[in-house]
């Protein structure tokens, strides 16, 4: 996968996993890849298979010259709405990284507000590797995640969903209410707020 190359240096690729559900924590993840050390088969993590994602996920931290991954929680999310925390966990996956990058790339069209030059890339988690490794580990954290907060709320159904609003989600949403890890500022829960 070509990698565009901001001039001079240690460029960070930077994604999100988390925009789209219901529940949990919006995740960010901040990876910039060693050149001299490359991971075959870094694509957009939605289309790899969950045993391929975990696999790559492992070599990202192996080989990456440095890599973090952050979060917004529920609260911030509906504190701030869902853009502005998740450009909120970005600049904390990014001050994570324990080195200062040269420049950023970002997956989509916002950019959150860095210290370095960053630019947005549509669909770069296909076209970009570091932006790929950034959207698989922030996938894989943020699955794991989500599989933890099935284990406390085992009703919702959060292991197999991961949050997203599914039909069985809506369904378990109606039938045992509102989670305290539920995002309230989105329809579907705000919904069911009202209703009891």
């Amino acid at each position: 996968m070509p990698e565009l190359i901001i001039p001079s240096g240690l460029v960070c690729g930077i994604d999100e996993a988390g925009r789209g559900p219901l529940a949990g924590p919006v995740v960010a993840a901040a990876v910039i890849l060693d050149r001299a050390r490359p991971i075959a088969g870094l694509d957009d993590s939605k289309k790899l298979g969950e045993k391929r994602r975990e696999a790559l996920a492992l070599l990202i931290c192996e080989r990456a010259v440095a890599w973090a991954v952050a979060e917004a929680t529920v609260e911030e999310i509906d504190r701030l709405n869902i853009l502005q925390a998740t450009l909120l966990a970005m600049q904390r996956a990014v001050a994570g990284l324990g080195i200062r990058p040269t420049g950023a790339l970002v997956d989509g069209n916002r950019c959150p507000e860095l210290a370095v030059p960053v630019a947005a890339v549509i669909k770069g988690d296909g076209k970009i590797a570091s932006i790929a490794a950034a959207s698989i580990l922030a996938k894989t954290v943020r699955d794991a995640a989500m599989r933890m907060l099935h284990a406390r709320y085992p009703q919702y159904g959060f292991a197999s969903h991961m949050g997203y609003p599914t039909a069985a989600h809506i369904r378990a949403l109606e039938a045992h209410g509102v989670s305290p890890v539920h995002r309230r500022s989105f329809g579907p829960v705000a919904r069911q707020l009202v209703l009891k």
